[in-house]
């Protein structure tokens, strides 16, 4: 089976950890965070994987010059303009010669989903596509799908109120289609997924639904990216640059972080070649590759370096970007 992998956004909530390198690329418990997704999808069956590339497609190209990632054959779809949701699946699937039941889901979503119980619905379903769904405590943020008893999807609703939503039950970013689908998304513009071909193809009693209670986070902000590293933290062992008076914990380091004498950095996450100096504290924050933060400075709630920042001696940052983006 083939895959429709989402990767091409800008990873513009995940700034400036993106400005340079494409949000999928960014390490996940060291290694990077489409290799996950990559990973999870083999698991299930699926042994092609289409990238849908746009911002910075030379990163892929770089990382996988064989075109293998995690055992599975890669292929990829460069856009030339952005083409939202639906309108990279029909342009990668197009550029794949996709011609049969397919999965798409997005880069930035870890689930330990059961894909092939949903590939198994969608067939039992007859359905043109099946979405996965996930209950979250506030759906306001997300598409909402209420279905009937046979998990026909009823409507389709885009980020509605809190107290105006009909269930907590979301998109969860992975769909079965048929290949059907794609001549339903018109060519050459910017298509949705969730805002035209979903709603359309509901209006015809096509369009399943089946909802998990399997693991599932959208690491595609501060705090999310956070939370998927942090589930890796104890993983790997301490580096050999963390100085023994240092103290770490709950945390993730690359192998050739650096912490000083009497620093403490907890609940975080330094990248390739972070550096954090003598005396200083970093918690629940992200340090981006080649990273500094000088000698007893304080970097804390939520705060996101950029690649080569550097934050002066005795310096405090809260909740900030640096550099701002």
């Amino acid at each position: 089976m083939r895959a429709v992998v989402l990767v091409g956004g800008m990873g513009t909530r995940l700034r400036p950890l993106t400005l340079s390198v494409p949000k999928q690329m960014l390490p996940v418990g060291g290694r990077p965070m489409i290799e996950h997704v990559v990973e999870h999808l083999a698991v299930h069956g699926v042994d092609e994987v289409v990238l849908a590339l746009g911002f910075r497609p030379d990163a892929f190209l770089a990382a996988y010059p064989d075109g293998r990632c995690r055992g599975v054959k890669l292929r990829y779809a460069v856009e030339a303009e952005p083409l939202d949701t639906a309108g990279a699946v029909a342009f990668a699937a197009g550029e794949a010669g996709v011609d049969e039941t397919f999965v798409v889901c997005n880069g930035d979503v870890l689930t330990d989903l059961d894909l092939t119980e949903l590939v198994a619905f969608h067939r039992r379903s007859a359905a043109l596509a099946t979405i996965s769904l996930t209950p979250v405590e506030d759906p306001s943020a997300f598409g909402v799908v209420p279905t009937d008893g046979d998990g026909r999807v009823l409507a389709f609703i885009e980020k509605p109120r809190r107290e105006e939503a009909p269930t907590n039950l979301i998109n969860g970013g992975t769909y079965v289609l048929e290949p059907e689908v794609l001549e339903r998304i018109p060519p050459g513009r910017r298509v949705s997924i969730e805002r035209e071909t979903f709603p359309e193809l509901a209006a015809t009693g096509r369009l399943y639904a089946l909802a998990s209670a399997a693991s599932w986070l959208d690491a595609g902000t501060p705090a999310t990216y956070l939370a998927a590293n942090l589930r890796h933290a104890g993983d790997a062992p301490r580096p050999a640059g963390v100085d023994p008076a240092a103290s770490v914990a709950d945390s993730v380091l690359a192998p050739d972080a650096r912490v000083g004498p009497g620093a403490r950095v907890e609940r975080s996450v330094l990248m390739a070649g972070a550096r954090v100096e003598a005396g200083a504290v970093v918690t629940d924050s992200l340090l981006g590759p080649g990273t500094l933060v000088g000698s007893g400075a304080a970097v804390t709630e939520l705060s996101v370096l950029g690649a080569g920042a550097e934050v002066a001696a005795g310096r405090r940052l809260r909740g900030a970007h640096l550099p701002e983006s």
